[in-house]
């Protein structure tokens, strides 16, 4: 791509968030579960356009976060438990449960660790290396963890309603498979993408 095609990537997706919002924003299976679903991308979204002219972030990093937006919107779409892509890889694979909640966990480590990598590298004196790795991983975790909290307290605040924001599927274990899954990601995405992400830094 282009210098100018990278330049405008970032608002290319932005119109695609913006449009893929309002189609998951039709129709959702549950109203307030697909608001709180897709809060994370109401919230960057216009954080991205503010930090874009001074803090422009790698083209790889956008992308990501586009990705994990979608996820966000299908999932708020359907409920995470309701999930068709969920369905069908638990009958592909012959799983006990719906498996898209665990996917956007997943992803919860994956995106993040990039995004807190990005933050490190070019906001400290730290470089590549095991430290960066261990941090990173650490911010994930205790994202993972804070975001735990956050479906706690509403459970607390709506009690029943909030069944379908959990999507625990009757797993008392849900919680901690939800951090193990984040985990899982942050490593995962640090073992995949170090070396690309390192050249794109190289160009900010």
């Amino acid at each position: 791509m282009t210098a100018g095609g990278e330049s405008r990537e970032p608002f290319i997706l932005a119109g695609l968030w913006v449009a893929a919002l309002a189609v998951s924003g039709v129709g959702p299976l549950e109203r307030m579960t697909w608001f709180m679903e897709v809060a994370p991308v109401l919230i960057a979204l216009p954080l991205l356009i503010w930090t874009r002219a001074g803090f422009p972030l790698t083209q790889l990093l956008y992308r990501l976060i586009f990705l994990h937006g979608l996820i966000l919107m299908l999932g708020g779409h359907y409920t995470y438990a309701q999930t068709p892509l969920g369905f069908w890889i638990q009958d592909a694979l012959d799983l006990t449960r719906n498996p898209y909640d665990r996917i956007g966990h997943f992803a919860q480590g994956f995106i993040p660790a990039i995004l807190a990598r990005e933050i490190l590298l070019r906001k400290t004196t730290l470089a590549p290396g095991k430290m960066v790795f261990f941090l990173v991983v650490c911010v994930c975790l205790a994202f993972s963890a804070f975001y735990e909290l956050i479906e706690w307290w509403a459970a607390v605040i709506l009690g029943e309603d909030a069944q379908a924001f959990l999507g625990t599927q009757g797993d008392v274990w849900d919680s901690q498979w939800d951090m193990f899954f984040a985990l899982a990601g942050a490593v995962t995405a640090q073992i995949l993408l170090a070396r690309v992400h390192d050249r794109q830094l190289r160009k900010v």
